[in-house]
């Protein structure tokens, strides 16, 4: 394969804005359920004091009264309903948590993304023979084996965290119904936060990995970028092209106004702006040349062989540059300012 067919250009704004728009962006899987696992960890570390109380309360009165009800059975699913309500209630703060945790993994590693074309179903998507191509690939079967590793590696930690647990678990017995509880949450929570730590130092590794992967297949090949060089700032060759003539135009009319102009007005290096003024025939004086650097050469040199009288004013030399365009007649504000170089220019005319 050819140098230039290599895939070594590292992926343009452009070619990075089109595929998120296609909704391809880099994401791990991973880093985002460890975060929203470490978040509902936390979640329940904060609401368990809470919990535990009303939950004792809960099982307290019902075991208090359950004896004592005289409620038709009709009547009971609705105290169950009432029961897992209040519960429902007290958890529902973990689950605004786990849903804010999964915006948040997902915002804080592509942003906000709109993509409404992944949304449009596309028939090769139901191929079934895509479908084990992609089953059977070498890049499921790296996955698989990833995952094997990560299950085990969380695994591993957390049964190294949950047997400290052991001895506690095995007095559940001899504890009362809070205390069991206050036990059964503390595993879960230990478990949790270690399993969800271990996941997350995956799952960042991964993230760099996917980050890696997903610029590596939007790298592009010399031609590619030379291509959407074209198509984004124009061909080079055009560009050229178009500039000469502009060039072209702009001389041809250096040429054939410069010595008909009334005076030119320079900076006197920078910029020159050729101005004709006739009695009778212009309302104002009309800027009929202009340019800078060699454009202003080349006007100074065609007015001193036309003997078209030239004019150092700086700050005026710059205001109808950049104020005034070819063909334009001047502003009312630099009347006074042009007047006085047409006075001085029509003083040495009569001194002549």
């Amino acid at each position: 394969m050819s140098g230039a067919q290599q895939k070594t250009e590292q992926p343009t704004p452009r070619r990075l804005q089109e595929a998120r728009r296609r909704g391809q962006v880099a994401r791990s899987k991973d880093l985002s359920a460890a975060l929203i696992l470490l978040a509902g960890v936390l979640a329940v570390y904060l609401l368990s004091p809470l919990a535990l109380d009303k939950i004792s309360r809960h099982m307290a009165w019902y075991f208090s009264n359950c004896l004592n009800w005289q409620l038709p059975d009709s009547s009971r699913p609705y105290v169950l309903f009432g029961y897992i309500w209040d519960e429902g209630l007290l958890w529902m703060p973990l689950f605004l948590v786990l849903v804010l945790a999964a915006v948040a993994a997902n915002v804080a590693q592509f942003g906000f993304l709109s993509a409404p074309g992944v949304m449009v179903p596309k028939l090769e998507r139901l191929n079934p023979l895509e479908g084990l191509k992609k089953i059977f690939s070498l890049r499921s079967l790296l996955e698989l084996v990833k995952s094997i590793l990560k299950i085990a590696l969380v695994g591993l930690v957390t049964w190294q965290v949950a047997i400290h647990f052991v001895p506690s678990l095995l007095n559940l017995y001899f504890r009362p119904a809070a205390g069991e509880l206050r036990v059964l949450l503390d595993v879960l929570i230990a478990v949790g936060a270690a399993g969800g730590a271990t996941f997350l130092l995956l799952g960042a590794a991964d993230y760099f990995y996917q980050r890696y992967d997903y610029y590596k297949s939007l790298r592009m090949t010399k031609q590619e970028v030379r291509d959407e060089y074209k198509q984004t700032e124009g061909d080079p060759l055009v560009k050229g092209w178009l500039k000469r003539r502009q060039r072209e135009i702009a001389m041809n009319r250096i040429r054939s106004e410069v010595p008909r102009a009334t005076v030119v007005v320079t900076n006197p290096v920078h910029y020159a702006v050729a101005l004709r003024y006739q009695e009778g025939v212009d309302r104002a004086p009309v800027v009929v040349a202009k340019g800078a650097g060699d454009l202003a050469t080349q006007i100074k040199q065609i007015a001193g062989q036309h003997q078209v009288p030239v004019v150092e004013d700086p700050p005026l030399a710059r205001q109808l540059y950049r104020q005034v365009e070819v063909g334009r007649e001047i502003p009312v504000e630099l009347y006074r300012a042009v007047a006085e170089v047409l006075a001085l220019v029509y003083r040495l005319k009569r001194n002549r």
